[in-house]
């Protein structure tokens, strides 16, 4: 039954949809961001969709059933369907329903409903991870299958609250400094401080555990040294690239109390073990042959480690997800920009890393100009000529290459960079060939997987110093890579419908600058392909953070920036 004017349409198989146009669809935005994802937005309407995963982390967070129902009964123009309200509650009261505790002897035990129990242990796959022993309400866990354990039951529709706590690691003397190794003030913004104590929840038995999600310029190394410093223990760092080792190296003995000999680092050049190690995910999925065992997987019992960060651990991979199932004792923690997974496994990031405990919309973080502000635009242009006919007779692979790939995309970006002249700009794509091409007609330094981490760190420092104005760069600069200057970049192509990789390329030019502290992001779209499907989907992530894309025409952006170009010139003379 209609009620009034609000913005949301809230359906029984627990979709939701958003008016964008409503004067509240802000408000009501915020509200689901807490337990929906959006799923897709054609026009003025945006369809979210309240899953299983969405709920439990809200309800991680403290976000009980009753004040989702609440949130969407305030903002819906309809009554809610009595089944939406039903399965809200039925999914949502799911979280706790069982819990992992060690007794006083040391034995892990799970903890639950008899009759919960007893249709769990029916199904083979948790049985094996029982003992033989059965009280009411209880259930003895072999100690080894700790993460296993919840792997299995967060599958079966029931996560799982761990209380049997962790092992503290060897202990280390490490603290915050007050000011930098380089000589500035250094302290945790609030938001950071937060995030760690949210993380560490003053040491209670559910604390130690989970994920923080802010975006990209935000300080999640500051937060994840803050951590370490808040546990003072041996630490075990993951993150995705030799850059980023290097660049957590750099934070920790500017940031902390540590010395030289206390940090090493552990890629294909140095193998270190040290108090705290920084690794590769890359180091420690390698093996010569696919029959071969993962041998730098011994890293992880190498030491005593009392924290394991998990840098960018929507990338974490599946072999390094099989070894955090036997490191439950161990403090987790992991840090990204989006909790996005393109393979779907948000599921494993829940029960082994830990629920969601922190995340921060980005747009708040733009309205304090902790970031800074950003502008987003899709440009359409047509096939180049002589293209269509080749796209026409293509298969479903090539006609996405040939796409992204168009050969008038170049002019686009040319007359990009000149709108935006003495700006650092970054122009980034998925194509080598289209890349190493556009390196040729602007003249600008093309960086990809080709070159070594050597050659790329000459790269990253002359474009910092502002020796380089523009940088190609391909999908290696995607993750993990600090350069503040960039103001402007330019997307040309990308992986299909990937919005982790569209969140993380706009990453790279949100660090807040100085001055205006503005920002532009560029996505360069073939009109009439499935290139324009594939920018859609990439772009609701940013969507749920509250920003914009702007659509334009190029063939009327080029009239405007001709126009503005004539007139600037009569005005100089």
């Amino acid at each position: 039954m209609k009620r009034q004017n609000r913005p949301l349409c809230v359906q029984a198989d627990l979709t939701v949809l958003l008016d964008d146009r409503h004067e509240q669809s802000d408000m009501a935005r915020e509200q689901l961001n807490r337990f929906a994802d959006l799923t897709k937005r054609p026009g003025h309407i945006h369809t979210y969709r309240m899953t299983p995963m969405s709920l439990w982390n809200a309800a991680a967070a403290g976000m009980k059933p009753e004040a989702v129902i609440e949130a969407l009964d305030a903002f819906s123009s309809y009554e809610l369907p009595l089944q939406a309200v039903s399965a809200i509650r039925k999914l949502g009261d799911r979280y706790g329903k069982l819990m992992l505790q060690h007794t006083s002897d040391g034995r892990l035990l799970l903890l639950g409903e008899e009759s919960l129990l007893a249709m769990l242990e029916e199904k083979p796959s948790v049985a094996s991870a029982l003992l033989p022993a059965q009280e009411e309400g209880r259930r003895l866990v072999k100690p080894e299958a700790r993460g296993v354990m919840k792997q299995e039951l967060i599958r079966l529709g029931y996560p799982v609250l761990d209380l049997a706590g962790y092992r503290h690691g060897e202990a280390l003397d490490v603290e915050l400094r007050a000011t930098t190794a380089a000589g500035r003030p250094f302290r945790l913004r609030d938001y950071q401080e937060r995030a760690v104590n949210l993380f560490y929840r003053e040491g209670q038995a559910d604390g130690g555990s989970g994920v923080l999600v802010l975006p990209c310029g935000a300080g999640k190394t500051i937060i994840g040294i803050a951590a370490l410093a808040r546990m003072r223990c041996d630490t075990l760092i993951l993150t995705s690239n030799v850059t980023s080792v290097n660049q957590w190296k750099a934070e920790l003995l500017d940031k902390t109390s540590l010395r030289e000999e206390q940090i090493g680092t552990y890629a294909a050049s140095a193998k270190q073990v040290r108090p705290v190690t920084i690794a590769t995910y890359q180091i420690l999925t390698s093996r010569r042959q696919k029959s071969d065992e993962y041998a730098h997987m011994r890293l992880f019992s190498e030491r005593n480690w009392g924290l394991i960060v998990y840098d960018e651990v929507h990338l974490l991979p599946a072999p390094v997800f099989r070894m955090t199932a036997d490191l439950q004792a161990t403090r987790r923690l992991g840090l990204t920009a989006t909790l996005v997974r393109e393979d779907g496994r948000e599921q494993d990031v829940f029960s082994l890393i830990g629920p969601k405990r922190f995340d921060l919309p980005w747009k708040t973080l733009e309205t304090r100009r902790w970031i800074a502000s950003l502008t987003c635009t899709e440009i359409r242009l047509p096939l180049a000529h002589g293209e269509a006919e080749a796209y026409v007779a293509a298969d479903e692979k090539a006609k996405i290459r040939i796409a992204g790939e168009n050969g008038d995309k170049a002019e686009v970006v040319r007359a990009l960079l000149e709108r935006h002249p003495g700006k650092p700009a970054l122009v980034i794509g998925q194509y080598l060939t289209q890349l190493h091409r556009l390196g040729d007609e602007l003249n600008a330094p093309v960086l990809t997987g080709e070159l070594s981490h050597e050659e790329r760190s000459v790269l990253y420092s002359r474009f910092k110093t502002g020796e380089i104005p523009v940088l190609v760069v391909s999908k290696v600069a995607n993750f993990a890579v600090d350069l503040p200057e960039a103001a402007v970049a330019i997307q040309v192509s990308g992986s299909y419908g990937s919005r982790q990789e569209e969140a993380q390329r706009i990453g790279r030019v949100l660090r807040p600058k100085a001055g205006d502290n503005e920002a532009w992001f560029y996505t360069v779209v073939t009109q009439g392909t499935k290139e324009t499907d594939y920018a859609g989907r990439r772009q609701l992530f940013l969507l749920e953070q509250g920003y914009r894309y702007e659509l334009a025409d190029w063939a009327e952006l080029r009239g405007k920036l001709l126009a503005e170009d004539a007139a600037n010139r009569g005005a100089a003379l």
